[in-house]
């Protein structure tokens, strides 16, 4: 099958008084028509960064210093393949929200509160031209219905400050699936949010998925959740892609020592009274800079002499997994 969209040696280098600091290294993956591929690591590993690369939304003070992401061609062939971080920013306006859209950790934040929520979601619709006001107000109100927003014949009329962070949370996602986008993107999208309301969120990407085709590309610590929804899973950290493939594969038969870590770190009932897996240390600063070889070397119980000096070269697990990692199996 053919990739929707390809990632290929994408770094990333963020301006600090020191100069241009490498957040994300050469990192290279694809992504599926119809699939939902997860992205985990703890915070400061790049994977908030990757999304908004993709997205054309990075900082100033961050920039793309090698690398391609290619947006390929849609089943009727009509636009091609496009690399997007050559594309000028008005190309890119025409992608975002109609064939790549983004879902944001805080909802609140990114909602203006002056306008009305229904009149925030059809702009996206009036801006990849849709003229038909009759139209657009019927798609937006049958959408917030569709994703359990209630009374949505009223709801279009209020503002967002009056919506409980569950019900700001769906908005953002009619915002996003409103023009039925190829790619929907979602970092950390219900972090704030409780945990009934997180398992709603949960279901409604799967419909989204289902019902749509939409290729979700899902960022996130919690490792519970991302079990969940995801079909594959990329680990990151420290900028780098440590361990690659099924996600049924990777949490059962995990190749990576970062990996184990994490997952030795969920909470579950088999589990209680016992300690949970620990890693030592931290992620390292960009100040403090990636170390050499395989980055997380300073905090592996397993470490040996050749992990300091080069990053491990890929390897296969199994035709749909692939690590980073000089142990052998077993070791």
């Amino acid at each position: 099958m053919e990739a929707l969209l390809s990632v290929r040696n994408l770094s990333i280098g963020i301006v600090r008084d020191q100069g241009l600091l490498s957040s994300v290294e050469d990192i290279s993956f694809d992504i599926f028509p119809g699939e939902i591929l997860g992205i985990v690591g703890e915070s400061g590993s790049g994977k908030s960064l990757t999304a908004l690369a993709i997205s054309g939304l990075l900082e100033e003070n961050k920039k793309t210093t090698s690398g391609s992401i290619t947006l390929h061609q849609d089943a009727s062939g009509s636009d091609g393949s496009r690399n997007l971080l050559t594309l000028p920013e008005k190309e890119l306006r025409k992608i975002r929200g109609n064939e790549i859209s983004m879902i944001f950790q805080e909802p609140f934040s990114c909602l203006n509160p002056l306008v009305k929520i229904g009149r925030q979601i059809e702009e996206t619709l009036e801006l990849h031209g849709e003229k038909d006001r009759k139209l657009i107000n019927t798609r937006v109100i049958e959408l917030m219905g569709k994703l359990g927003l209630p009374e949505p014949e009223k709801l279009v009329k209020t503002y967002p400050h009056r919506l409980s962070g569950g019900m700001c949370q769906r908005v953002m996602i009619a915002l996003a699936v409103i023009c039925r986008p190829r790619l929907l993107i979602a970092d950390e999208p219900t972090t704030a949010l409780d945990q009934n309301t997180q398992g709603q969120i949960i279901s409604l990407m799967k419909e989204i998925n289902r019902d749509l085709g939409t290729s979700i590309l899902f960022i996130s610590h919690d490792l519970e959740l991302v079990k969940t929804l995801c079909t594959r899973l990329l680990v990151m950290y420290s900028g780098r892609i440590l361990e690659e493939g099924d996600a049924e594969e990777i949490f059962y038969h995990p190749a990576h020592e970062y990996t184990r870590g994490l997952l030795g770190s969920i909470p579950g009932r088999g589990l209680r009274g016992k300690d949970l897996a620990n890693i030592p240390g931290k992620v390292p600063s960009l100040e403090e800079g990636r170390p050499t070889g395989c980055p997380f070397h300073p905090r592996c119980r397993k470490t040996r002499p050749l992990c300091w000096k080069e990053f491990p070269v890929e390897k296969a697990i199994s035709p749909t997994h692939t690590t980073r990692c000089l142990l052998k199996e077993g070791e």
